[in-house]
Order: C-alpha cells, then structure tokens, then sequence
C-alpha cells in the first residue's frame, strides 16, 4: 500500500524532519489530516522539535487534537517530556492546558509526576493556580503567526531565523 500524504506528514514529523514537513505541507498535504493509524502530524510530531510545530501551526494544525484512543493533546505530551518550549509554542498558539486525558490526568500531572519542575512552574503560572492547572485556558490566537513569532523565531520564505527584536 502506497504511503498517503497525511501518512508521510506524520513520519516527517515524528522524525523531526522540518525541511520534509516544510515541503509536504506547501506540496499540499493538510496539516491535520489523519494517517493510517488515525493520528495527525501535531499528535506524533517530535516534541522536542520546536520547528517542526510551529511549521505545522503556521500550516493551520489544530493545536487541541486529542489522541482517539487516550484523549491525549500534544500540551499532554510536550509536558510529560519536559519541552517546555514547545508547550509554551503549543500554548501561545491556542492550546488549552486544561484538558484531561482518559485517566483523568492533566498536563501539569504528567510533568509532576516526571519531575519537570520548570514545566510545572509554566503550567500553574499559566492557570493562575498555584495547586493545578484544571483552570488554564488559553486565549485564541487570531494570528497563529503573531502568536509564533514571539517565540523568538520566525519563518520566512521558508527559512527558519531568530526574530529581529528591533
């Protein structure tokens, strides 16, 4: 069976390929579009890999997809592994932080439990709560490009180059 766009979308990005991301995405392949497996390019994506997000958030990838199986979201991800840079990208592009997945787990329980302390710190900031994060709720990004730009990166003719903070 030949692989589908969606299918070599999500490869790219779970091997943290932004430069294959890039050019599937601008050949046309849809940012949230399911693989084989049900599963989008933002949900298997190397979360360490502040580019290959916010590439598929440009594209317009859904920030709030939640694993069919788990009701897991990538903010559930990201802060289980400790990228907290990529949950902050996640977050400033509308991802709400309050989500629980089939366990009943938030984000803030995961890096808690795995001992990211930075991650947490973020987390209760962003809720407003110094004992959870059930109450984050991010702002939409009307502009996700807004949004990803004050992340200190930009995106130009597809380049990847730090923001000129003039």
């Amino acid at each position: 069976m030949e692989p589908t766009a969606a299918d070599k979308l999500t490869a790219a990005a779970a091997c943290g390929r932004i430069r294959e991301v890039r050019e599937l995405l601008r050949a046309g392949a849809q940012p949230n579009a399911r693989n084989r497996y049900g599963r989008c390019a933002i949900q298997v994506m190397m979360m360490g890999s502040t580019g290959v997000a916010e590439v598929l958030l440009l594209h317009g990838a859904e920030p709030n997809l939640a694993d069919p199986t788990t009701l897991t979201h990538p903010v559930h991800d990201a802060a289980r592994e400790g990228f907290l840079e990529t949950l902050r990208l996640l977050h400033r592009a509308g991802a709400r932080l309050d989500v629980r997945d089939v366990w009943g787990r938030l984000p803030v329980d995961l890096a808690e439990a795995r001992g990211h302390h930075d991650v947490v710190r973020y987390l209760r900031g962003a809720a407003g709560d110094t004992e959870g994060g059930d109450r984050a709720q991010a702002a939409a990004a009307e502009d996700p490009a807004d949004l990803l730009g004050s992340h200190g990166w930009v995106v130009e003719e597809g380049r990847k180059r730090r923001r000129d903070w003039k």
